[in-house]
């Protein structure tokens, strides 16, 4: 069997946030999505002349847009969540794959890089307290006389009421030994967009429930899967930060899993923004014994090298780094 050339390079994996299809005070076309996915897809064509890569991405936009067309089409049969996040993940890895070939294109890798996006289930357990307890808001806001009338659970939010509906971890991807294969073969791979499309086991097979994964989550199971080397979750901030928005803001450049179960059990972490980020890295971090960083969309490359971002390095001290480079990483 022909083994590729990229079998020999490091695997990383590039969690994109929701902001690097649709950016704060945007109204969301598909042509603002389609040019604010140029700035993270040109790092990523850069850096697969030295990376395998696997690429996730939120959907919380998209599927609350879809969620608000079925409220708006009374007359039309409403589609189950986890047929909403597999619409999303087509119609996202569409727009990731075609700009991603415009910035192969430019740099004359467009015959060399092979990509491909993979429609991504994600395991959950049923007894997962999340089901008992939902907490997750989607979709559109609606009013108290509305929300009554609904026939799922609500709850407040500045938008007004809004469903709510369990948020399980992720335990496995259920495609995993497919894109570790595709990505021994040379292929760029997209998967597990907006979290995965969360099943539980019934006997030997599958079937879908009504939930939604944390995108950040179910990438650092998926990053664990494929052994990768490296973590990225790219956001919309530098990295993470202490008392984030007040006069003390700071910045870590630094932030070790004990550090961070610290801050985390000190409420100084966002519960719907950060915490979660901050959560996969650790798990990342703690189960490999390899690194995981947190930095903005536009600092991908220089996160990838430790210059940019909120590194998280493991507990004991480890000496290689992706570059081949010697550095303690205690």
């Amino acid at each position: 069997m022909h083994t590729s050339p990229a079998v020999q390079k490091p695997t990383i994996l590039i969690a994109l946030g929701g902001n690097a299809l649709i950016r704060k005070g945007e109204e969301g076309s598909i042509a603002d999505q389609l040019e604010n996915l140029r700035t993270p897809m040109r790092q990523i064509a850069r850096l697969s002349r030295r990376y395998r890569i696997v690429v996730t991405h939120g959907n919380g936009p998209q599927v609350g847009n879809l969620l608000l067309q079925q409220e708006c089409c009374g007359t039309l049969p409403r589609l189950p969540l986890e047929i909403l996040v597999a619409q999303t993940q087509g119609q996202i890895g569409y727009m990731i794959e075609s700009t991603l070939d415009n910035e192969l294109m430019e740099l004359g890798l467009d015959g060399e890089q092979l990509f491909v996006s993979i429609l991504s289930y994600v395991v959950v357990d049923e007894k997962d307290p999340a089901f008992s307890n939902p907490t997750k808001p989607i979709g559109p806001g609606f009013s108290e006389s509305e929300a009554l009338a609904l026939p799922y659970p609500t709850t407040w939010t500045p938008k007004g009421y809004r469903r709510v509906v369990a948020s399980p971890r992720p335990l496995t991807i259920v495609e995993k030994r497919e894109i570790r294969r595709l990505i021994q073969m040379g292929f760029l791979v997209i998967a597990c967009g907006g979290g995965g499309i969360p099943v539980v086991r019934e006997r030997r097979a599958f079937h879908g429930v009504d939930a939604v994964i944390d995108k950040d989550l179910a990438s650092a199971v998926l990053a664990r899967e494929v052994e990768a080397e490296m973590l990225v979750i790219a956001t919309d901030v530098p990295g993470v930060a202490l008392s984030y928005g007040l006069p003390g803001q700071r910045f870590l450049d630094r932030l070790s899993p004990a550090e961070a179960a610290f801050h985390l059990g000190q409420g100084e972490l966002p519960e719907g923004s950060m915490k979660p980020k901050v959560e996969a890295a650790c798990d990342f971090v703690e189960r490999t014994g390899k690194v995981a960083v947190i930095c903005h969309i536009g600092d991908i490359e220089k996160a990838v090298s430790h210059k940019a971002g909120t590194l998280f390095p493991p507990e004991q001290p480890r000496t290689a780094r992706l570059d081949g480079k010697k550095e303690p990483m205690g």
